[in-house]
C-alpha cells in the first residue's frame, strides 16, 4: 500500500493561513482577531478557513504547537538519555519559544501557551523515561513525565519573571543534579 500524500496546495494554504494569523497577532490582541480578519489577510474565503481549522482557537493551538515543535525538535530528545545536556537543551528551547512569542504576540495567550508547552514536554519526557526505564510501570512514568513537564514549564516562567539576564542554561544548572537523581531512583 502506498503512503497517502497531502496535496502541496493544501499545505501551502494552511501555512499561509497560519502565517497570516501570526502576522495579525503581532498587531492585535487574540480576543480582537476574527476569522474575517484572517481570511482578509490570507486572501481566502471563510470556507477555506473552515476546511483547515475548526475555529480561531483551533488555529491558535495548531500555530503554537507547530512553533513549539520546531523549537524543541522532539526527534532529537526522544531517543536521548535524560542527562544534563537534554535537560538544558529542553529548558533552553522552552525559554526561547516563550521569548519568541512574547516578542511577537500581545498578551492573552498565556493559558493556551502553558497547556501546549506542558503537553509537548510531557510527550517528550514520557518517551525519554520509557527509553531510560523500559520495564517500569507506564502510569508511573506518565505521572513522572507530567511532573517534569510542569516543572520545566514553571522554571521557564520563573526565569522570565526574575532572571532573564541570566542565560537559561545557567539558571537551570543548579537543579540538574536533583533532576538526575530523581530519574535514577
Amino acid at each position: 500500500m502506498s503512503e497517502k500524500r497531502t496535496d502541496p496546495r493544501i499545505l501551502r494554504t494552511r501555512k499561509f493561513i497560519m502565517d497570516s494569523f501570526i502576522e495579525l497577532s503581532s498587531k492585535k490582541e487574540f480576543k480582537d482577531i476574527t476569522v474575517k480578519d484572517i481570511t482578509t489577510e490570507a486572501m481566502i474565503n471563510r470556507a477555506t478557513f473552515y476546511y483547515h481549522f475548526d475555529d480561531i482557537y483551533d488555529l491558535l493551538e495548531k500555530v503554537l504547537s507547530e512553533e513549539l515543535l520546531i523549537n524543541l525538535d522532539c526527534s532529537i530528545y526522544e531517543k536521548n538519555k535524560l542527562d544534563e545536556v537534554a535537560f538544558t537543551e529542553i529548558f533552553k528551547a522552552t525559554t526561547n519559544f516563550q521569548m519568541s512569542l512574547s516578542n511577537r504576540c500581545h498578551r492573552g495567550y498565556e493559558d493556551t501557551i502553558a497547556r501546549i508547552i506542558r503537553d509537548q514536554l510531557e510527550v517528550i519526557f514520557f518517551k525519554m523515561l520509557l527509553n531510560h526505564h523500559p520495564s517500569e510501570n507506564d502510569e508511573a512514568l506518565k505521572l513522572m513525565a507530567t511532573m517534569m513537564s510542569w516543572g520545566i514549564y514553571g522554571a521557564s516562567v520563573e526565569w522570565r519573571r526574575t532572571n532573564e539576564k541570566i542565560p537559561p542554561e545557567e539558571f537551570i544548572k543548579t537543579v540538574i543534579p536533583y533532576l538526575k537523581n530523581a530519574i535514577k531512583s
